[in-house]
């Protein structure tokens, strides 16, 4: 993504596995870097443009340093950590507030300080009182800026950013109602390597504009076509073919698992090419699974149909209901991404997905809905809210407390399904108890007159 080079620059560091994703995607509005408890899932730097009482800068998120360490992935991750810090007007040096002071710690804050530019030191994970009073003891980095934040719960975030952004120039423009913007839908392209995914976005956006070659995993990075279709913009990524874990003995092809599955995240529709000529595999089943926790809504799109001796679209899909039983919501379309036939169609498909996981229910249908619903083995509903969207997200309040029965939860998603529509997505269901207020208190004796 180009970005103004007016533009301040603010830059998160950090060893790994402290929440730099996290803040970055809590400043950001967004989930553009990957959040996981796997230390050093991000490798690049990721940018993005941010607005804080009309001052906008560009925020960058770099992978975790290690000052020291020698092996490859590191350097190279400090090499691109420096690229960014040569430009930053801001650094925001990121620590876990929850462990002790590391060496590579204060290895950082030594580097950091040598920069003679403005850090803040941002003490993360802080989200109680007690934890709170702990953040004195980060002053021993020799920092003298330290504020507590909890990126996750998107506490001391706003005090963070009027002190990084305080001497940033104010747009006025940044201040008036935003123009109304066109739809548009973010499409993740995933499979196994050589099921025709570059073919399928040469087909959708018309031109030659991935690689397209016979030899598996030709594509090791991620391709974005932006394509304007009935007053919608469909923006394409198509993904390196993901293979197992154990396969990616390349560092090229492990990378590009990772970009992979960050590019599902940013997705809003994802869709899974299956090779028809082989039918669903049990890889094919561990890649839509990627997609799948990531809440995304998902079509599976059968490719190479025309190369099929005596096709049967029931047999077919039948089959691969069976070997992806979790992908019950998913929209099945049958395409030769050579040919070009049956790609037309995905566009409305994809639209369709994209509208039911944005949907949302407002709280009075779900009031009547939930009115009586019981569920099986015996529970009963008594109150059902929509928490978010991109996947709909339910809370739901049994009568007992524990957690819904797996067969009541399915129950309930077929239910609201039904009731409601959310094709093509996935639903969550999450449950909460409502709390006794004289549960664990002793009845008050009663007074003597």
């Amino acid at each position: 993504m180009a970005v103004s080079q007016t533009l301040p620059v603010v830059v998160i560091v950090g060893r790994p596995n402290v929440g730099k994703s996290t803040l970055f995607n809590a400043i950001t509005g967004s989930r553009r870097s990957i959040v996981g408890d796997e230390p050093g899932i991000t490798r690049d730097r990721i940018s993005g443009i941010a607005v804080h009482f009309g001052r906008r800068f560009e925020i960058i998120d770099t992978g975790g340093i290690i000052p020291d360490d020698k092996a490859l992935i590191p350097s190279q991750i400090l090499k691109q950590a420096r690229v960014a810090l040569d430009s930053a007007a801001q650094i925001i040096f990121l620590i876990d507030g929850r462990t002790e002071i590391t060496s590579a710690d204060r290895e950082l804050a030594q580097l950091l300080r040598r920069l003679n530019k403005p850090v803040t030191l941002a003490v993360n994970k802080i989200d109680t009182a007690k934890s709170d009073n702990l953040v004195h003891e980060f002053h021993e980095l020799g920092i003298d800026t330290v504020m507590p934040v909890s990126a996750e719960h998107k506490l001391g975030i706003f005090d963070l950013l009027n002190h990084v952004t305080r001497d940033f120039p104010r747009h006025k423009d940044e201040e008036a109602e935003p123009e109304e913007k066109r739809p548009s839908i973010k499409v993740s392209i995933i499979g196994r390597p050589n099921v025709g995914k570059s073919t399928l976005i040469n087909a959708l956006v018309g031109e030659e504009r991935a690689i397209v070659s016979p030899i598996a995993g030709t594509t090791r990075d991620t391709v974005d076509e932006t394509l304007t279709r009935d007053g919608v913009d469909f923006v394409f990524m198509d993904t390196a073919g993901i293979r197992r874990k154990g396969k990616t003995h390349e560092m090229a092809e492990k990378l590009s698992v990772v970009m992979a599955r960050r590019h599902i995240r940013m997705a809003h529709v994802v869709l899974l090419i299956v090779d028809a000529t082989e039918g669903p595999l049990s890889q094919d089943a561990t890649i839509a699974g990627y997609a799948h926790e990531g809440g995304r809504a998902l079509i599976v799109v059968v490719n190479k149909w025309d190369a099929v001796k005596n096709p049967d679209k029931k047999e077919f899909e039948e089959n691969l209901r069976y070997e992806l039983k979790f992908l019950e919501y998913a929209q099945v379309a049958f395409v030769s991404a050579k040919t070009g036939q049956g790609v037309g169609k995905l566009f409305d498909m994809i639209r369709e997905a994209h509208k039911w996981s944005s949907h949302r229910v407002g709280t009075g249908e779900l009031n009547r809905f939930s009115t009586g619903l019981i569920l099986e083995p015996d529970t009963k509903i008594k109150y059902i809210t929509q928490a978010s969207i991109r996947p709909p997200t339910f809370i739901v309040f049994p009568d007992r407390r524990s957690d819904l029965h797996f067969s009541a939860e399915r129950q309930l998603v077929n239910r609201l399904r039904k009731a409601f529509g959310f094709q093509g997505t996935p639903i969550v269901v999450k449950s909460k108890f409502s709390k006794n207020p004289f549960e664990g208190k002793r009845p008050k004796a009663k007074e003597r007159r």
